[in-house]
């Protein structure tokens, strides 16, 4: 009997002793209740509570926790029918009111952000919320952060992990850019044959003018050469003129022998002449170029006698005196 009063005082013992001390580990935060009644929130560390008065009520984790988002099905502004899933990243700050302001928080949560969600996607188009990720989430993040601050607790993170759309869907959007990507395409290939095509009219225009333009320097070259050649001829003509009128037999030689050999020049060239004949006059010809370099002799001769000065007569010597 001492045995069994023995074992009893020492199970009480400890019992007592395991209410009285306490130990809070790192990251979370115990309320205590007195009676059923909260009175504190216990920090991580030892403390001591009066056994039977005092008990523990809630244990919250504080630090920040992942709750994943099933898929659901969101039916968008274009009646698309679209399966999303999200993840939300949320941290408790105040124990008390996670505790004792809602019933389960993170089934709330859940609840919350899944209805939330397609409130959010039921008012875009299906092209918008497939390329506006980013500003679903920044809405989900507002509404469900201030949905969620009575119960003390702080989201910080909210994203869609995968929106899906329909196989028929898929395939129609498939098209669709299939189909866009052709037409730019073939709006590009339109342009490079119309810059090609402006280029080339561009290109002939300036060889049209730059043709124009050397024609008429020829032209313009070819006529200064044809009267520079009649000013030289008019000028021969005049020299062998006065020659003539002086007595100079040479001078009608040699305007003889020039006109002859251009003919023989003319001769020559002709592309259907195969075989030249000489005439017995061409012996003449020889006698021309003879007078003409007599003539050309005599011209020299009476250039430099002009070109002489006149010699001065002698000079007498003073006389003696």
């Amino acid at each position: 009997m001492g045995s069994i009063v023995a074992l009893v005082v020492i199970i009480v013992a400890i019992t007592v002793l395991a209410k009285l001390i306490r130990i809070v580990p790192q990251g979370y935060e115990w309320t205590v209740e007195m009676f059923g009644k909260y009175t504190g929130t216990l920090s991580p560390g030892l403390h001591f509570l009066i056994p039977f008065v005092y008990s523990i009520g809630r244990k919250m984790n504080m630090m920040e926790q992942v709750l994943d988002v099933p898929s659901q099905d969101v039916i968008t502004k274009d009646n698309a029918v679209v399966r999303v899933d999200g993840v939300v990243f949320y941290q408790v700050l105040d124990a008390a009111k996670a505790a004792y302001e809602v019933a389960n928080l993170e089934m709330a949560a859940l609840a919350l952000i899944m209805t939330n969600i397609r409130t959010v996607l039921g008012s875009m188009d299906l092209d918008e919320s497939l390329s506006q990720r980013d500003a679903i989430n920044a809405k989900l993040l507002t509404v469900i952060d201030e949905a969620t601050h009575p119960w003390g607790v702080k989201v910080t993170r909210i994203e869609i992990k995968d929106i899906s759309p329909p196989r028929d869907l898929v395939d129609a959007m498939a098209r669709q850019m299939k189909a866009e990507r052709e037409k730019r395409a073939n709006i590009l290939d339109a342009e490079g044959f119309r810059q090609a095509a402006i280029l080339k009219a561009d290109g002939e225009k300036q060889s049209a003018i730059l043709e124009a333009e050397g024609k008429k320097e020829a032209a313009f070259r070819e006529a200064e050469a044809r009267e520079r050649l009649a000013e030289a001829e008019a000028k021969a003509t005049t020299m062998v003129s006065q020659a003539i009128a002086g007595g100079d037999v040479n001078a009608l030689n040699y305007f003889i022998a020039t006109k002859y050999v251009d003919s023989l020049k003319e001769m020559a060239k002709s592309p259907n002449q195969k075989t030249l004949l000489l005439p017995m006059e061409s012996v003449g010809i020889l006698g021309s170029l003879a007078g003409i370099a007599e003539l050309a002799k005599d011209s020299l001769t009476s250039q430099r006698a002009k070109e002489q000065p006149a010699p001065q007569p002698p000079r007498t010597p003073p006389l003696a005196r």
